[in-house]
């Protein structure tokens, strides 16, 4: 399937899918009409209220509302199509050469570093296609320096049943793709040319690694070329967020009075002081703004710091109603979670990595 959404002749949007495997027994009228909805429901919040036209290949549904032998699948689908103000217009295959171009598979894939072009009035194109057999002789001279891909010519040579063989170019071949040898300055050029050449669309990780192994080959190439592109900075700033949506943010409830609701985290890899402390443990009231930073050590057991928060804070300012904390595996513990319980304490976490 394959649709455009366009407004005064200037696209909107594209969408196309690829069909399951139990709609490819559909007949060819439930085909087209399957696509129609499938447009209209990706794109409802735009088309929804508003008068629009379809344009369509399939005559038939041009006369969808006003036929009467309708199965139930199509009938199931008429119902959602009266929810929108919609005309139906044939447009012939030939014609509708957008939408189709959206559902055809690509026949000859781009491939990066072996494209030719025949380009007579851009220089610069030219220029730099030119350049290629130099590109190719540089891998061949670095080959030389490689000596595991030495032994592997001197295998090809005696062997003609070997898969390594020597091409035309006097590159060693290993099942007619370039191998190329351990080499960062050369490896990060060939990443560069496929992911940021003028040839190329900054691809992702499985589509370049699926580019490059038809013609290139190299130890731990999948590992290279995924670090290249996770250190891409357009691909980090325009990719698509594949998270999932966060919840609504919960204001924190403003304290009544002093000491009643307390914020409480620890500061570590200070250096050690003479009384052998190398961290604070900070605990702040969140009315007043008041804090006690007490001196204390990364090993301090828990029954330890219990101690400590009887003494200082219970002991002066009584039981807090509600402690705000981070999650460190201390405040997490189910001994500290039913001291707190106990003590009738209710215990809030920030986010994880999100303070």
């Amino acid at each position: 399937w394959g649709c455009v959404l366009m407004q005064e002749g200037k696209v909107v949007a594209y969408a196309s899918r690829q069909l399951k495997p139990h709609k490819k027994n559909y007949p060819t009228h439930d085909l087209e009409l399957a696509a129609m909805v499938f447009a209209l429901k990706i794109w409802r919040h735009y088309l929804y209220g508003e008068k629009c036209r379809v344009y369509t290949d399939h005559k038939s549904l041009k006369y969808l509302m006003s036929q009467k032998d309708l199965n139930l699948r199509q009938r199931r689908w008429l119902e959602l199509l009266k929810d929108y103000e919609l005309v139906i217009d044939y447009h012939p295959g030939k014609a509708n050469v957008v939408a189709d171009a959206l559902n055809r598979k690509l026949l000859f894939a781009l491939r990066v570093m072996n494209t030719q072009l025949k380009i007579s009035d851009d220089g610069s194109i030219l220029a730099e296609l030119r350049a290629r057999p130099m590109f190719l002789q540089e891998i061949s001279e670095a080959q030389k320096n490689d000596q595991n891909l030495l032994a592997k010519r001197k295998q090809c040579e005696a062997d003609t049943r070997s898969d390594f063989r020597i091409g035309s170019n006097g590159c060693l071949m290993f099942k007619n793709r370039i191998c190329v040898p351990k080499n960062d300055e050369l490896i990060q050029k060939i990443l560069h040319e496929a992911h940021n050449g003028c040839l190329a669309v900054h691809p992702g990780s499985t589509k370049m690694y699926n580019d490059l192994k038809k013609m290139y080959w190299w130890s731990g190439k999948k590992r290279d070329i995924f670090e290249f592109v996770s250190k891409c900075l357009v691909c980090q700033q325009v990719k698509a967020e594949h998270q999932v949506p966060s919840g609504l943010l919960q204001p924190i409830m403003v304290p009544e009075w002093k000491w009643d609701r307390i914020t409480m985290d620890f500061i570590s890899g200070l250096p050690l002081t003479p009384g052998k402390k190398n961290a604070i443990w900070a605990i702040v009231d969140r009315l007043t703004k008041s804090a006690h930073f007490i001196l204390v050590h990364t090993n301090y057991s828990l029954n330890k710091l219990v101690e400590l928060y009887i003494r200082k804070i219970v002991r002066l300012h009584g039981i807090p109603l509600s402690i705000i904390s981070d999650r460190d595996p201390r405040f997490t513990s189910r001994f500290w979670q039913k001291l707190q319980e106990a003590l009738g304490t209710k215990l809030n976490f920030s986010t994880a990595f999100h303070p």
